[in-house]
């Protein structure tokens, strides 16, 4: 009797960690963010800032060693300057990132150089308890400043007089 329960007990935990390794090795992660248009160029959000629907993003992950791509995705943000992007698989030994790649309007097209990119752990062995990743928001600027900046850089205090 005992060395059935014994086989039955071990026949079980061989399931559950043969399940669980299945359940791993299909992980999926959903990448969230914003993606704006910053009028002022100081490449961070202000109130004068517009969320950019239609604007496009891509994750990219790559080898730590070799530097090699080893996965990517693209998506594009919504009518509220939101993009959700579902990740496939565990990348623990990656770097992965969110970068911004077009912008919909001509008006606010330059790429941040400040702020490119986001990074983003996609593994289940980081403490993060949910599959929910939210990237930093991602911009573009005007070429030009708008005239109502010169109050936001005022109240902000970045206004420096000569």
């Amino acid at each position: 009797m005992a060395k059935a329960v014994a086989l039955i007990s071990a026949f079980c935990i061989i399931a559950f960690a043969a399940a669980t390794a299945h359940a791993h090795s299909q992980e999926v992660f959903n990448v969230e963010g914003d993606v704006y248009c910053d009028p002022c160029r100081v490449q961070f959000q202000t109130k004068l800032s517009q969320r950019l629907p239609g604007a496009k993003v891509r994750l990219v992950c790559t080898d730590t060693i070799t530097k090699a791509v080893t996965y990517s995705v693209e998506g594009v943000a919504n009518a509220d300057g939101h993009y959700s992007l579902s990740v496939a698989g565990d990348h623990e030994k990656e770097i992965c990132e969110v970068q911004a790649v077009a912008s919909p309007r001509s008006d606010c097209a330059e790429i941040m150089n400040d702020i490119s990119s986001s990074r983003i752990i996609c593994t289940r062995n980081s403490g993060i308890h949910t599959a929910v990743r939210f990237a930093n928001p991602l911009g573009f600027m005007t070429k030009d400043i708008i005239p109502q900046c010169l109050e936001v850089i005022k109240d902000l205090e970045l206004f420096v007089e000569a």
